[in-house]
């Protein structure tokens, strides 16, 4: 890699990231999780806009800005920020006049991104490699961390990978499905659960999870960029523990999981 100055001379706001990521070393093992997060949302919002999904257009535009955000592309963040409020006002002509400006926007990070990391003024293949799965039951304690950002994803494992095994989810889909494979266990310790995820979004998983009396037996904290009166006091409609803002850093998301394991230990 560069050195790290290599991005900040390039308009990276660098400081603004390490106040969540805590040191360089930390940012430099999770930008590769944001290079591919990045393809793979541009490709995302192109299949949402062509089919004129807008609601769910606003949910990965919505998680493209805050990746952007954590790694200090302030200019993308701040591009698809507006993308983002647009799409929500239902502005379908705004989203195809300017998809091109935030294609050119992600690609241009894309190769400062690939630059950095190779060392080299050209650009380099990167392997995006997709595993597949199987839903299997868990056989140890558990943190479910159900988001569509892998970056929110592996900075949780990261966090909790030496006290619990960190299942993970990246939407409700795929969390209820984790969910209805242990609810004959106690492994599950807590969910931490994203709300606006595209498909599938947290409240159905809520819902599903209020319908089969889950929400005791496996408590859940609340991890969301949309900090709306709307949303939270939707939220707490449902038995949740507590409610988390992103951006968050290691501290703040220990003591939710903290709080939230009391909780789960009170109601045993």
């Amino acid at each position: 890699m560069k050195d790290i100055k290599f991005l900040e001379e390039n308009g990276v706001d660098i400081n603004k990231s390490l106040e969540l990521f805590g040191d360089s070393a930390t940012y430099n093992e999770t930008i590769g999780e944001f290079l591919v997060g990045i393809h793979t949302k541009i490709n995302q919002l192109i299949q949402f806009m062509n089919e004129q999904d807008l609601a769910n257009y606003a949910i990965t535009v919505h998680s493209m800005k805050s990746d952007a955000k954590y790694f200090g592309f302030m200019s993308l963040a701040d591009m698809a920020y507006e993308h983002e409020l647009k799409s929500k006002a239902g502005d379908y002509s705004y989203v195809t006049s300017h998809i091109n400006d935030l294609i050119n926007e992600t690609n241009k990070a894309i190769v400062l991104i690939q630059q950095y990391m190779s060392g080299q003024e050209g650009e380099t293949e990167v392997d995006e490699k997709v595993e597949e799965s199987t839903i299997e039951p868990y056989t140890q304690k558990t943190i479910l961390v159900v988001d569509d950002s892998n970056i929110i994803r592996n900075f949780v494992k990261r966090i909790f990978s030496d006290k619990y095994n960190v299942g993970m989810a990246s939407d409700g889909e795929e969390a209820i499905q984790i969910i209805k494979a242990n609810m004959n266990n106690d492994f599950i310790e807590t969910i931490l659960l994203d709300l606006n995820m595209p498909k599938v979004d947290g409240f159905a998983v809520l819902e599903f999870m209020r319908d089969q009396n889950l929400l005791k037996k496996m408590p859940v904290s609340i991890i969301s960029g949309d900090s709306s009166k709307e949303t939270i006091d939707r939220a707490f409609t449902y038995e949740i523990v507590d409610m988390l803002e992103k951006p968050f850093n290691d501290q703040s998301i220990k003591m939710v999981i903290e709080k939230t394991l009391i909780y789960k230990d009170m109601n045993s």
